[in-house]
């Protein structure tokens, strides 16, 4: 199973690659990313999350995605899960080094069965250099299921 999360982690992050490719207007990257947050519901609990994924600009600041991670307890590493989410974002400013957005979209947790929800946040990327930003992002999960809340803070790189 973790095989395939990592080659599943691998491919969305060069779908992100490749979609910047041949083309100077910036309209795609990939991103990693590494976090901490707190699940709410029945079984309350702090957790950690690594995952990758990509995004692409179709229109004016408007932007289709997905990643894929995983997290799990602090106390209990190998009893995590994997996330997936296909999400829509806006970018508010493409011209300067920073730029804010907001995102939200579909999410599912999955394991020995799955759970699906929906996913909503918003951060900054700063672009450091012509091809990679520091990515700084909150993401809130929502699930019917026993946890109905996973909060992230997640840091990481994008590239492009």
């Amino acid at each position: 199973m973790r095989r395939i999360i990592v080659g599943v982690i691998f491919l969305m992050a060069a779908q992100g690659v490749a979609l910047a490719q041949g083309s100077n207007e910036r309209r795609g990257w990939g991103y990693v990313f590494g976090g901490a947050g707190a699940a709410t519901g029945d079984f309350p609990t702090g957790f950690f999350s690594v995952g990758a994924g990509g995004e692409g600009l179709v229109s004016n600041g408007l932007g289709l995605g997905a990643e894929i991670g995983y997290f799990a307890p602090f106390r209990q590493p190998g009893e995590g899960s994997g996330i997936f989410s296909g999400d829509v974002s806006y970018h508010f400013s493409r011209s300067s080094k920073l730029v804010p957005f907001v995102t939200g979209g579909y999410s599912a947790a999955f394991r020995s069965g799955a759970s699906h929800g929906a996913n909503f946040g918003g951060g900054v990327q700063y672009w450091m250099k012509e091809r990679v930003a520091l990515r700084i992002e909150f993401r809130d999960h929502v699930f019917s299921s026993d946890n109905p809340h996973l909060f992230q803070f997640r840091v990481g790189l994008s590239f492009r």
